[in-house]
């Protein structure tokens, strides 16, 4: 009998797969073309809720959407993109069900808010009447951190614990507009000082129970905090921890 390759999932393998979740701007999204029995892969952008379920914004007339609409099953393939071999670096492929949101609903209009953070340019054409927005809950994942590094992951590996949280869409968009608004000269240090970013206007897009995510143009990245949080009481001192330790590593 072959050896399972796969290693006992861990937190810097959590951490891997939550950073691509929360990181990823498109991913190959595969779904069921019942009538003829084949796979459809297509190229999506995507976003992500609070809890870091990914989600997708579709046209009613792509052909993945239609799919969607008769089989919900799907699986999302998530790539860190950079030079070199590009099986040299991680990726993940998530196993989910889609579930198209109602528009007119507080939900829906939460996530867009968050995806228009995330992807500013589908400003342009989010509030077309044929566009909906999809959340995949995700079911189990698969990471390839690199060679001999394989995991099967569950649902608890890759999404945050959001129920201690309750009304955190409201917190998170003030928090956000706050940071910005206030404190930019904190985000940007987040950026460049703890994540080793490029100088810029960098920007806060997203706030979570286990990390912010921060955006400069097409770039997005993941801060994750040195532990999940208990609830919103601990985001303003979490902020300040972190402008502190960054303010402190300037030379």
């Amino acid at each position: 009998m072959a050896k399972d390759p796969t290693l006992p999932v861990d937190d810097d393998a959590r951490a891997l797969a939550k950073r691509l979740m929360r990181t990823a701007r498109s991913g190959a999204l595969a779904t069921n073309d019942q009538e003829s029995g084949m796979p459809f892969a297509s190229l999506v952008q995507v976003g992500t809720d609070i809890d870091g379920s990914p989600v997708i914004l579709t046209s009613q007339l792509s052909v993945h959407t239609r799919l969607m609409e008769a089989d919900p099953r799907c699986s999302l393939l998530l790539s860190s993109i950079g030079k070199g071999d590009p099986l040299a670096h991680p990726r993940l492929t998530l196993q989910a069900t889609a579930e198209r949101l109602d528009r007119e609903t507080d939900e829906a209009r939460n996530i867009r808010r968050r995806y228009l953070l995330q992807h500013p340019k589908a400003e342009l054409y989010v509030d077309f009447p044929d566009f909906s927005f999809w959340r995949l809950k995700v079911s189990s994942g698969s990471l390839n951190g690199g060679f001999g590094r394989a995991y099967r992951m569950a649902a608890g590996d890759l999404l945050a614990d959001m129920s201690e949280f309750f009304d955190f869409y409201e917190f998170e968009a003030g928090a956000i507009e706050h940071m910005n608004t206030e404190h930019s000269d904190a985000v940007a240090l987040y950026a460049t000082q703890l994540c080793g970013a490029r100088e810029g206007a960098w920007r806060l897009i997203g706030i979570d129970p286990e990390g912010i995510q921060m955006a400069l143009g097409d770039d997005i990245l993941r801060l994750s905090f040195p532990k999940a949080l208990s609830g919103p009481h601990e985001v303003r001192p979490m902020l300040i921890r972190l402008a502190n330790e960054a303010r402190s590593r300037i030379a």
